[in-house]
């Protein structure tokens, strides 16, 4: 390589590296010198992840609009499945597991833990793990209980991490897209999970919304795993998580 070919190789090198540096979002923080004086220096600011995650599907319609919407965007999710629903939709959840998107478990038939017979927990949570062992091969299915409920006594029988909730428009009573992104966007903040239900159009436009929106102030989204992974957080088989740090008690 001749001279005049090494410098214009350097000089392209440091306008890439000072352009890849004005895409990291910073922030200015006041520091008082020895003198009192404040002056503003900046730094890096840090990212926020948060967890969408959507409950009662699949749904042939609806989840398969989401699903596209969130791989056009880029954005992995968390998908509690009730097993009963599978059949028919196998190729709906063999895409979600293609796609990087967390697969959970919501019981066969959406039956409340809570006050259930113990037979009936362990019954309700092994035939959906069983439907989706067949379908995408052995894997940790972590629980969300139907309605975020099951009896203290019970928590031992769940042999994965148990999900909850931090924000919750309540999608599936209010039917309104524009409530639920303004209630989730004004409520968020970082290592949040949210609830949804792919099983509503409304929720769908909602939350393809809300990534949008959330996105554009820097927010990052991520599986419920991945979330506890980034907050340094070990989750136990048996506890009910509301967000990357807290138990549900």
């Amino acid at each position: 390589m001749g001279k005049e070919s090494r410098w214009a190789a350097v000089c392209f090198a440091v306008v890439t590296g000072c352009l890849l540096l004005a895409l990291v979002p910073v922030r200015e923080t006041a520091v008082e010198t020895a003198g009192g004086a404040q002056v503003s220096v900046t730094e890096e600011a840090a990212p926020k992840y948060i967890a969408l995650t959507f409950d009662d599907g699949p749904r042939a319609d609806t989840t398969a609009v989401l699903l596209e919407g969130l791989n056009q965007r880029g954005v992995k999710a968390t998908f509690f499945l009730i097993g009963g629903q599978i059949e028919g939709n196998e190729w709906l959840v063999r895409w979600m597991a293609e796609s990087g998107h967390q697969i959970g478990n919501h019981t066969f038939s959406h039956t409340k833990l809570q006050g259930s017979r113990r037979d009936t927990i362990v019954t309700e949570i092994n035939k959906t793990e069983v439907v989706l062992d067949q379908l995408l091969g052995e894997g940790e299915y972590w629980l969300r209980p139907p309605y975020g409920v099951i009896d203290s006594e019970d928590k031992k029988l769940v042999k994965t991490p148990m999900v909850y909730w931090s924000v919750d428009p309540e999608d599936w009573k209010v039917l309104d897209t524009d409530k639920v992104v303004a209630h989730v966007t004004s409520h968020v903040q970082d290592g949040d999970i949210i609830l949804l239900h792919d099983f509503y159009p409304s929720s769908v436009q909602a939350a393809l919304q809300i990534v949008d929106q959330l996105q554009e102030e820097g927010y990052e989204f991520v599986t419920v795993k991945e979330l506890m992974r980034l907050k340094g957080t070990e989750p136990q088989a048996g506890r009910l998580y509301r967000n990357a740090w807290e138990e549900r008690t």
